[in-house]
């Protein structure tokens, strides 16, 4: 199985348009003397945008404005974390850590923040941690990515072996939003190894509704390809081979159907 390859969630950001932000820029000093809190608070923001633009500097630079108004600001001190994590040295990545912590200890009820660690936490290696934030995120009831966490809690379960906990955590995903479609497409393998092919085939075409038959990656495609072997379905079967081929003809996924092509083992692998 791939490695599974989490995404940072996207902060929300106010200062949306280059003008605005050049607003933002120009008046964050004053504002910094008047009102510190919303100084914070523009400054974050201001990074954000710049994160969202690549500009890890001017990233960099804001969120040192916004800390040295507040240095205890969740918010600020999340988005720091995250600004180390995507520069991605080793000394960063060493200090993002810290960042993230300082969030959690500000508002523990920083669902983000938490969202935001978990995934630190996988790229390092640390699965268990990452798990334990990941989860808090999850059952934060209201927190609109809470579905983005389960499905990175089940895909950790996986790396681990753990299909089980895999299959309760993309389940529950799958309740937090319906439109899970990471969770639709694991869970349809999950039953496809158990031989459960109807209900497999049933979550797979569920996912191929959702994003489009032409928007298929390799490991949906061999997903689909083994769904419709066991079920004998052979016309879909060819055409599903034939889109692999087309679009991703050197994947894992496609060398490997290669490998199995006239096998009659009745569970491909």
């Amino acid at each position: 199985m791939n490695k599974p390859v989490f995404k940072i969630a996207q902060i929300t950001t106010v200062c949306i348009s280059a003008i605005f932000a050049a607003a933002c820029q120009t008046t964050a000093p004053t504002l910094g003397q008047k009102d510190p809190e919303k100084a914070v608070q523009v400054r974050t923001q201001l990074a954000a945008e710049y994160l969202k633009n690549g500009d890890l500097d001017s990233a960099k630079r804001a969120l040192d404005q916004a800390l040295e108004s507040d240095s205890r600001d969740s918010t600020a001190n999340m988005m720091m974390g995250v600004l180390l994590q995507q520069e991605g040295s080793k000394l960063n990545l060493e200090k993002a850590d810290a960042y993230f912590k300082r969030a959690i200890a500000a508002d523990p009820k920083n669902a983000q923040a938490r969202n935001n660690y978990g995934t630190y936490l996988y790229q390092v290696e640390r699965y268990n941690d990452a798990i334990e934030q990941l989860s808090i995120a999850g059952a934060t009831l209201g927190y609109d990515q809470r579905f983005r966490a389960l499905e990175n809690v089940g895909r950790i379960y996986l790396k681990l072996g753990d299909i089980e906990n895999a299959e309760k955590s993309f389940k529950q995903a799958l309740q937090a939003n319906r439109d899970s479609y990471v969770s639709m497409l694991e869970l349809s393998e999950i039953l496809y190894l158990r031989q459960q092919f109807a209900p497999a085939r049933q979550l797979y075409e569920q996912f191929v509704r959702a994003v489009g038959q032409k928007n298929q990656g390799a490991r949906a495609l061999w997903i689909g390809i083994r769904l419709a072997r066991a079920n004998g379905d052979q016309l879909g079967t060819q055409v599903l081979v034939n889109q692999l081929r087309a679009l991703f003809p050197n994947s894992q996924e496609y060398q490997r159907y290669l490998q199995l092509q006239y096998s009659t083992e009745a569970v491909w692998k």
